[in-house]
């Protein structure tokens, strides 16, 4: 039995839960998060508390009425306080800028890189260099973090690139005349 799933999400006044057919929507003064579960877990909103349960002994129903705990609690956090990613641009001519619904990355290719921003994420670039990205479903924000990461991730000898804010690159040493 999970640990986790037995507690009760308390939903704050200004949230909206809403359950239909195994999908729960949250909605919120920063945005709205949809997420459909499976049927393994009977969700139930009681007294301003979404309440989570396996609904048969399998072993798949006890792992995921924790996880659909977890994944819910992140939808009420999110829907209140958006979720951000901070990135970072290193690199001499590398720069970013948004463009209506593009993020247009030049990264030392002989071409711009346009990222479309997906529908409920928020980016904003400072300094050409500073990419932060908001919005209220965590993983879509980590997912464009990544992406966007993942056109030219650090690279370990002069440490170029595009990297996560705090993330730590091991720089190597270059070849050496003898």
């Amino acid at each position: 039995m999970s640990r986790i799933g037995k507690l009760p999400i308390p939903v704050p006044a200004k949230v909206k839960v809403t359950l239909k057919d195994g999908n729960v929507l949250v909605e919120g003064p920063k945005g709205k998060v949809q997420h459909s579960f499976a049927n393994a877990v009977k969700i139930e909103i009681v007294d301003g508390k979404v309440i989570f349960s396996p609904t048969s002994e399998s072993r798949f129903a006890k792992a995921m009425y924790g996880t659909a705990r977890s994944i819910v609690n992140g939808m009420v956090t999110g829907v209140v306080t958006p979720y951000t990613k901070d990135l970072e641009i290193q690199g001499v001519g590398f720069k970013a800028a948004v463009v209506g619904k593009y993020v247009d990355l030049a990264l030392g290719y002989s071409h711009p890189i346009k990222y479309e921003i997906p529908e409920g994420i928020k980016v904003t670039v400072v300094d050409q260099t500073k990419v932060k990205i908001e919005g209220c479903d965590k993983q879509v924000v980590g997912k464009v973090a990544a992406e966007i990461r993942g056109y030219y991730p650090p690279e370990p000898y002069k440490g170029k690139g595009v990297r996560i804010v705090g993330e730590r690159v091991r720089r190597k040493e270059g070849k050496t005349v003898a």
